[in-house]
């Protein structure tokens, strides 16, 4: 009826889709759209085009950029082993990697604008979107009102604290610095920066990687400890002082211990904040139209078909509650809603299935659920673990990290051990990951998994001989090389 309504008000649409937000999730959602000419109100600083939202600029591709500049440093290291001679000392130029990732980013900017805009025939506005009526956008295009969609929480108390959005653009090399907060991204700076040659300490006020798989955590904590990393936990940073000036200067910072019994006071010249993003929906209009948000974090709560309680209004990305705050998760999502509105088409977007990574010194890639997930899900004693650690061949002979890489699945016992969750610490762990990602979603069992012949001699072939369990053995199985 929604046709015969239009026609009979004589009601007329600019545009078919508006999409808030320059993200890749809004960008593909648009190019998807691109025949029924959709309007794009990008959200993005006055400093540059934006375009491509929290992944392109300040997320996955500057930290695995600066990840590959530390893996290159070990690489160098191991080098001598297979024979390689040089005399020459060897050190980092942070401002030549910076301005070199910097580089890349603008030139992904640029590509996106033509790409998913020109060459889509999409309407792009560089301006502030704000619902004020149902069906109806104000666009501001007064810069000074732009905001990026998403944004570091900062509390007002760590004025002189960076949040890590700005490691990826410092002119100046970081130094001693002190990360505070374990989530993903936090590990992963504290990570690079470790594998750069800076000295660095990481401020954990509970748990490492709240969310993933904690037994997994802890192995990724030792790893990097073994990398000369400090941790702090648990602790909570309460007081930053500014004692030298300089780039980067130097701050003077108080921590006060959980529960309240140890205080903690140290040096460090630059503090980085990775303590948590909120949405930037406040200042949209949201409730000019009634769509219901979380009030703390600005996660807008949507259903399976990521529609919000407005029927015309939709969300894809990080802003949504509940969520996995992933860019291929909103590209995904974009597209098929896409798809949905205007292809006929009902897929949903698979939000359990999802293949992750963590570029920590150590890499972690995972799909499917945590070990301590399928517990709650299925009941402990209706899931088996099969795991082993394993050992690199290119690790044996600079001779490191002896047997701490480490693999393990996660199967449904009644459903003829389905393979519910894969887990992979270790070497291109993402790229391992993502082929059984498909496997995953096709319902790969235990058995089929061990019909696989695998690949020798690589890592990934660990997961095609894993025969020892945990419920065998609390003992976790040592493989030789791979």
């Amino acid at each position: 009826g929604t046709l015969n309504e239009i026609l009979r008000r004589g009601l007329r649409y600019d545009y078919d889709l508006v999409v808030i937000g320059g993200g890749l999730g809004g960008l593909a959602a648009a190019k998807v759209c691109l025949i029924n000419g959709c309007l794009v109100v990008g959200q993005s600083p006055p400093s540059s085009p934006g375009l491509g939202g929290t992944c392109i600029n300040v997320g996955c591709i500057a930290k695995k950029l600066m990840h590959q500049a530390a893996l290159l440093g070990q690489a160098i290291q191991d080098s001598s082993n297979f024979g390689w001679e040089f005399n020459k000392q060897v050190s980092h130029n942070w401002t030549c990697m910076m301005e070199a990732v910097q580089l890349h980013i603008k030139a992904m900017n640029c590509s996106h604008h033509k790409q998913h805009l020109q060459d889509s025939r999409v309407t792009y506005l560089n301006a502030l979107g704000e619902l004020v009526a149902p069906h109806t956008v104000k666009v501001d295009e007064s810069r000074e009102s732009l905001k990026s969609g998403e944004k570091y929480t900062t509390p007002e108390s760590y004025v002189l604290c960076s949040p890590s959005d700005d490691l990826f653009s410092l002119p100046h090399c970081p130094g001693h610095t002190l990360v505070v907060g374990a989530s993903y991204m936090g590990l992963e700076c504290a990570g690079f920066l470790a594998g750069l040659g800076l000295p660095v300490t990481v401020m954990v006020r509970s748990i490492l990687l709240r969310g993933f798989d904690q037994k997994i955590a802890e192995r990724i904590e030792e790893h990097m400890v073994n990398q000369r990393i400090s941790f702090l936990r648990p602790f909570v940073l309460t007081k930053v002082e500014k004692i030298q000036e300089g780039s980067p200067g130097k701050l003077r910072v108080t921590a006060l211990s959980s529960d309240g019994k140890e205080t903690f006071e140290g040096e460090f010249n630059t503090v980085l904040l990775a303590i948590g993003r909120e949405a930037c929906t406040r200042n949209i209009g949201l409730d000019h139209v009634g769509v219901k948000y979380n009030p703390r974090t600005g996660k807008v709560l949507v259903d399976e078909e990521d529609r919000t309680n407005v029927g015309h209004i939709f969300a894809i990305g990080d802003v949504q509650k509940g969520r996995l705050d992933l860019t291929p998760v909103a590209v995904q999502a974009g597209r098929l809603l896409a798809r949905r509105l205007y292809g006929r088409q009902r897929t949903k977007c698979d939000y359990i299935n999802v293949p992750t990574m963590l570029f920590t010194s150590m890499e972690y890639g995972a799909c499917g659920v945590s070990e301590e997930r399928a517990s709650q899900m299925y009941g402990e004693e209706n899931i088996e673990v099969y795991h082993s650690n394993f050992w690199p061949l290119e690790w044996t002979v600079p001779g490191r990290d002896k047997y701490a890489c480490y693999a393990k699945v996660i199967c449904h016992i009644p459903d003829s051990e389905r393979v519910v969750g894969v887990h992979v610490l270790g070497p291109n762990a993402g790229e391992i990951v993502q082929g059984f990602a498909v496997a995953l979603r096709c319902g790969l069992t235990k058995e089929q998994l061990d019909s696989t012949i695998g690949i020798h001699p690589v890592c990934a072939e660990v997961l095609t001989d894993l025969t020892v369990t945990q419920r065998a053995s609390g003992a976790t199985v040592v493989k030789g090389t791979c």
